[in-house]
């Protein structure tokens, strides 16, 4: 007989800097999530339209075409129960999508850790 595994919810990790985005990864699966890593948006945005994550987070400088920002509005718009918090070293140009949290690098454990907890 098999033992149930408890339910995981699904997190969506963009960030093009490895050592961050292991980071944010770990302390993500620690908190019982299973988690996508992608370093660009693209990847990112067909990881959101095949799999639903229910959290995105997401660095706003990205390579390719496609920012943090444009990433936040196309999981909204696929889901619009996504948590997506943007993460960068300053406030982004122009305003979040509504419901979006912004975070100023660095972000410590602890910080990350209330958000998901709220």
């Amino acid at each position: 007989m098999g033992y149930a595994r408890p339910i995981r919810q699904l997190a969506v990790v963009v960030e093009d800097d490895t050592i961050q985005r292991d980071m944010i990864a770990l302390l993500l699966e620690e908190g019982h999530f299973d988690v996508i890593q992608c370093e660009d948006a693209e990847t990112a945005a067909l990881a959101i339209k095949r799999r639903h994550p229910s959290l995105v987070v997401t660095d706003v400088k990205l390579t390719g075409k496609m920012d943090g920002v444009e990433l936040a509005r196309l999981a909204i718009d696929c889901d619009p129960g996504v948590r997506v918090l943007v993460i960068s070293g300053r406030p982004p140009d122009g305003a979040l999508p509504d419901g979006v949290k912004f975070f100023e690098k660095p972000v410590y454990p602890p910080t990350l850790l209330r958000e998901l907890a709220s």
